[in-house]
């Protein structure tokens, strides 16, 4: 198979997978309305003549065509609502209004947005209905702070949290204890009122307390889990002394814990995904299989360093290669989840691109074509997605004078793929399930 026939694969596959979890699409296909009524998946149902008001808050990197599919749907029932997005991922939306913040660290706009989204619902009764819209990157766009915690506090353990390889599960469990909305505290500012969250998955596992830091559903994580985090990363000596006495102070028992199950604040709260990482997973099979490739999805639960993931996945890649184990070729190898990279070096990058480094500087001989993407259209603090790799990247890198282990030691894959044009810029896809990763073998 020629090498451009291959990519064009690539490229359609990656295009049909981030289609399948396109927001917008989702509420549509999972949600209908008939007569004044809403139908929701789980069987549950909301008559809009019930409430007096139909609110719509929520925050996310694909938050917005989230908004303008439900103002559709709520048609004049909708009161009002506030929703927060990441800088230039806007839609098209008219009574819903959406807001603009910093990801992935927050900045002065998370703040200023947050306090006019919970505005909204500052009166709340219990003849009103809130629907809360959340994806990935909520974490980092709806915030409000204890007074003893600053912005910039904040902003310094975001940098931390992201720079030490901490996972999404244990970054939230710090975040959702030092934030008056995380962790299932947004619920309790809803009560009485009736709630319905509607989520696209960002998370390994699918896991609502984690999703946007689950500001909806009950925490099962504590002060003292908190605590442990800071110790199993080491980093009490780079934090800021105001967060750490915070959880030292909750740890003690003296600020309440956020609630658990059991709480009343979730009595008329519904939990929803709608869209997930295995979702998109299941469709990039179906394409695959449609172009003719043997398909087979081996997890979306990626997870640990990027460099040590690499070694697997070429294992992977080598046994089909040689034994056509556990599928034949052509093959298309499906991976998902989000890998983590501890920063060491002073390099431009992100998890995918140094994946997709770390895999090229395998010992693959056979043909093959590598593909991390970020769901999202992020990969770090770059403009590209990801990148593709093929057994022949080292050997361009080396006509260039590129020195690819270097660039991997120093972090850096930024800059070793894009003199090779092979970064992915998809832009934003204003939709987040985290990563995509796939293996296409002639």
């Amino acid at each position: 198979m020629k090498p451009e026939i291959l990519k064009k694969h690539a490229d359609d596959i990656l295009d049909t997978a981030l289609h399948s979890v396109d927001p917008y699409h989702l509420i549509k296909e999972q949600i209908r309305r008939e007569g004044d009524t809403l139908i929701l998946p789980d069987n549950i149902t909301i008559d809009m003549k019930k409430y007096q008001r139909l609110i719509v808050i929520g925050a996310g990197k694909g938050a917005a065509p989230m908004a303008r599919a439900v103002e559709e749907l709520l048609g004049d029932f909708l009161s009002e609502g506030s929703v927060i997005v990441k800088y230039d991922h806007l839609d098209n939306v008219k009574k819903i209004k959406l807001l603009e913040a910093g990801h992935p660290v927050p900045d002065d706009n998370t703040i200023k947005s947050t306090n006019e989204m919970l505005e909204k619902i500052r009166d709340i009764t219990a003849t009103d209905c809130v629907l809360v819209l959340l994806t990935g990157g909520g974490s980092a766009l709806m915030e409000s702070l204890p007074d003893n915690i600053s912005l910039s506090d904040m902003q310094e353990l975001s940098r931390v949290l992201l720079g030490c390889s901490a996972t999404i599960h244990d970054i939230n469990c710090i975040r959702k204890h030092i934030s008056k909305v995380k962790g299932g505290q947004l619920a309790r500012l809803i009560s009485p009122a009736r709630c319905i969250t509607l989520a696209l998955s960002d998370v390994i596992g699918d896991d609502l307390s984690v999703i946007a830091s689950g500001p909806t559903n009950p925490d099962n994580s504590t002060f003292s889990e908190a605590m442990s985090v800071i110790g199993k990363y080491e980093i009490a000596d780079k934090i800021p002394v105001s967060i750490l006495n915070h959880l030292k102070a909750g740890d003690s028992g003296e600020i309440p814990e956020t609630p658990k199950a059991g709480d009343p604040a979730f009595n008329k709260v519904s939990n929803i995904i709608i869209g997930s990482n295995r979702l998109a997973l299941r469709a990039a099979e179906s394409k695959a299989n449609n172009l003719g490739y043997h398909s087979l999805i081996f997890t979306s639960m990626i997870d640990g360093e990027a460099r040590e993931i690499a070694k697997m996945i070429a294992a992977i890649i080598k046994e089909v290669q040689h034994s056509e184990m556990p599928v034949k070729k052509p093959a298309c190898l499906l991976f998902g989840g989000e890998p983590t990279v501890h920063l060491k070096g002073d390099g431009k990058g992100g998890r995918n691109q140094e994946l997709a480094l770390a895999v090229a500087l395998t010992d693959i001989t056979g043909p093959y074509l590598f593909i991390s993407c970020g769901s999202d259209g992020t990969d770090g603090p770059t403009d590209a997605a990801g990148a593709v790799v093929t057994e022949k990247t080292i050997m361009r890198a080396i006509s260039k004078n590129l020195d690819a282990l270097e660039y991997l030691h120093n972090n850096n894959a930024y800059h070793f793929f894009e003199p090779l044009g092979d970064l992915i810029k998809t832009g934003p896809t204003r939709t987040n399930v985290m990563d995509l990763i796939f293996v296409l073998i002639p």
